[in-house]
């Protein structure tokens, strides 16, 4: 019996440079104000844990992650819009964590628009709350949108 393509399971990795196009094309398809090409050749030129989620050779995901004096920031985690509603945000969100608790970072942060339920849904459900409001602090189309700063406390084991 011949079965079916089968996919490969997703795989983590470490952005390079060679990544930048795919995932400048993921930001620009996922976003109506994208990061560009330079802000994501910075963030790897400066150090951050810059990721992949690569999938039978294809990048379908990717996550930036600051970290310094004791606290991370998760700075963007994109899903291809082909890819969203499979569980890999909250692979790559799992690896940030990772990231962070051996760093020994006690505590991570991140922004999010109001508007954005899916990201808002995923990031209560590994443990991030909401910490402050940033007015005006995301380009929108019909002028500028607010900001969410949500926060989780880390421990070493989870």
């Amino acid at each position: 019996m011949i079965r079916p393509l089968e996919r490969r399971p997703a795989v983590v990795r470490r952005m390079g440079h060679e990544d930048l196009a795919a995932v400048s094309d993921i930001e620009r398809r996922s976003y109506d104000f994208p990061w560009s090409h330079g802000v994501f050749r910075d963030c790897l030129l400066a150090g951050y844990n810059c990721l992949v989620l690569m999938q039978d050779e294809q990048t379908i995901g990717y996550a930036i992650l600051s970290v310094a004096g004791g606290e991370a920031h998760i700075l963007n985690l994109c899903i291809d819009p082909k890819h969203r509603s499979l569980g890999y945000g909250g692979r790559l969100l799992d690896e940030m964590l990772a990231i962070a608790r051996a760093a020994e970072v006690t505590e991570i942060f991140l922004e999010v628009r109001p508007s954005n339920v899916a990201a808002i849904k995923l990031y209560r459900k590994k443990g991030f709350h909401q910490i402050a409001n940033r007015p005006s602090y995301y380009q929108a189309t019909d002028g500028r949108e607010d900001a969410a700063v949500l926060a989780r406390k880390l421990s070493r084991h989870r």
